[in-house]
């Protein structure tokens, strides 16, 4: 498996790959490493639907942090995630520098309006900028027909959908389902900084969205009942700080007054010093 380090390297690889496999496509799996479980669904998914074509990037970017946020400490275990990429079907990976990805002077961002403010947007403003900018700058260096993304990051997937089409950058975005732990805490690269008892009150985002499931199998439709109860269940955590509990439109990240197929329940909660998201789409 090749390591590259320049857009112009990663360029010609995807372009030496279409005229060898003619008629073929790329997939991109952005990353910004400390791989897991859940990455390596995606990673699987893309080789399964480009046959091995597959190009994992590992960058944890600066611009889609704040300035107190966790950038400085964030996970980074290159050596393992390469060994992973590898293992699940990765061709390449794609592993710049910061320079790299924003040369000297660079004054060029990305800003999806109205969406960026939004869920994870308002609580971490610049962030979806951040998250924006350096994808179309992936997508732009890989040329792929393909980019795969995981649930878990839904608004994250609202705002790369519609940058895609506004941009008509060519590339399809696929959602892989969200990978959880037996007990359902969803997977993050996150999760190494909860202690023990965090990770049990870590919990509680997972049982607050199960209950919206269950509440509308049950036949509920109502959001303000809905939501209730979804605070009802983070009240029994009384050490977890909610930030945010919606029901909204997965297209516009609108909040909805009644549950309809396709809702996004999503949730963020501070869990020690640790910021966790979770969600699901409800049927």
């Amino acid at each position: 498996m090749q390591i590259l380090k320049t857009v112009e390297e990663l360029r010609r690889w995807s372009r030496a790959q279409r005229c060898e496999y003619a008629g073929g496509g790329i997939a991109l799996v952005p990353t910004m490493g400390a791989l897991h479980a859940g990455h390596a669904s995606l990673i699987r998914a893309a080789a399964e639907a480009r046959r091995g074509r597959v190009a994992v990037s590992i960058f944890v970017n600066p611009t889609q942090f704040g300035p107190n946020e966790d950038f400085a400490r964030y996970p980074r275990t290159f050596k393992a995630d390469c060994a992973l990429a590898e293992r699940e079907g990765a061709t390449v990976i794609f592993a710049p520098s910061v320079e790299e990805m924003y040369p000297a002077g660079a004054t060029t961002f990305v800003d999806v309006e109205g969406l960026s403010e939004r869920l994870d947007g308002a609580s971490r403003p610049g962030h979806f900028r951040g998250v924006a900018t350096v994808v179309a700058k992936l997508l732009n260096a890989a040329e792929p027909d393909l980019a795969f993304f995981g649930q878990k990051d839904a608004a994250q997937v609202a705002v790369l959908r519609r940058m895609v089409d506004d941009l008509r950058l060519g590339a399809k975005i696929v959602v892989c389902p969200i990978v959880r732990e037996g007990d359902g805490l969803a997977l993050s690269s996150r999760n190494v900084y909860l202690s023990a008892e965090e990770r049990k009150q870590a919990l509680v985002l997972s049982h607050a969205v199960r209950r919206v499931e269950s509440m509308v199998a049950g036949g509920e439709r109502q959001s303000a009942a809905l939501l209730e109860a979804a605070r009802g269940v983070f009240a029994e955590e009384p050490t977890v700080r909610v930030d945010y509990i919606e029901l909204v439109d997965w297209e516009t990240l609108w909040a909805v007054l009644r549950a309809a197929p396709g809702t996004l329940c999503a949730v963020a909660a501070w869990v020690g010093k640790t910021r966790l998201i979770d969600n699901t789409i409800l049927q």
